[in-house]
């Protein structure tokens, strides 16, 4: 993920996201490669990034250029949905307030995501000292950003996700061929696996479900996937 920032001191580049449940299944499976999550943090930029965090007294700065963008694209469309869309958000972004935060129906996303303001991505406004940890969490709580992992003596590797996605979207987040060869999926929670041995004593132990491609993703799940391709 790749979020910009303006008004407040972090360090630029890749930083590694301290992720607890991570490190414990490090300790607990000692696997031969660990593949952590990294965020990379850019200064001054709103364009080319997933997520943007910004001091509150900078918060004009990127509503701004959204609403010059807004302003100049209203005068070039005969739409009349679009224009009563367009002065909606520009008063929203004259009152401050970035357009991620505000209610839109599906049309209006749809509209929205070709028109591509800055603000629509996810935004993280600090008003105080904190951490880089810390604003790693919050831009993905803002982002409805979740993990879960693949655990194991060869590997322990924390894949990041959209909240609410289903099993084959995990599948293929792992290798294009999983999700297109997906049968069924092997899932332990976090908490019943740092109980048992390794996955195949959570197996044995009845922790382990087998699910279809239904399957919502839940935050921390470990899972195994069962293919054929």
């Amino acid at each position: 993920m790749k979020i910009g920032f303006i008004g407040i001191e972090i360090p630029e580049g890749k930083i590694k996201y301290k992720d607890e449940k991570f490190v414990a299944l490090e300790n607990k499976c000692e696997p031969k490669k660990i593949t952590p999550y990294f965020v990379e943090f850019i200064i001054n930029e709103f364009v080319q990034v997933n997520a943007i965090v910004i001091s509150k007294d900078k918060i004009l700065d990127l509503l701004i250029p959204d609403i010059e963008k807004l302003e100049a694209r209203v005068q070039n469309t005969n739409d009349n949905f679009e224009k009563e869309l367009i002065k909606k958000c520009i008063s929203c972004l004259e009152n401050e307030m970035p357009l991620c935060d505000i209610v839109f129906n599906e049309q209006e996303q749809k509209l929205l995501q070709m028109l591509s303001p800055n603000s629509m991505k996810p935004i993280v406004i600090i008003d105080d000292k904190v951490e880089t940890n810390e604003i790693i969490e919050k831009v993905l709580k803002k982002s409805q950003t979740i993990f879960f992992y693949t655990a194991g003596k060869d590997e322990v590797h924390a894949w990041p996700v959209k909240a609410g996605s289903d099993i084959v979207t995990c599948a293929g987040r792992i290798h294009s061929d999983l999700a297109r060869g997906f049968i069924k999926a092997d899932i332990v929670s976090f908490d019943n696996f740092m109980k048992c041995h390794n996955f195949n004593d959570a197996k044995t132990k009845g922790l382990v479900k087998l699910v279809d491609r239904e399957y919502i993703i839940q935050e921390s799940d470990i899972i195994e996937i069962r293919f054929n391709v």
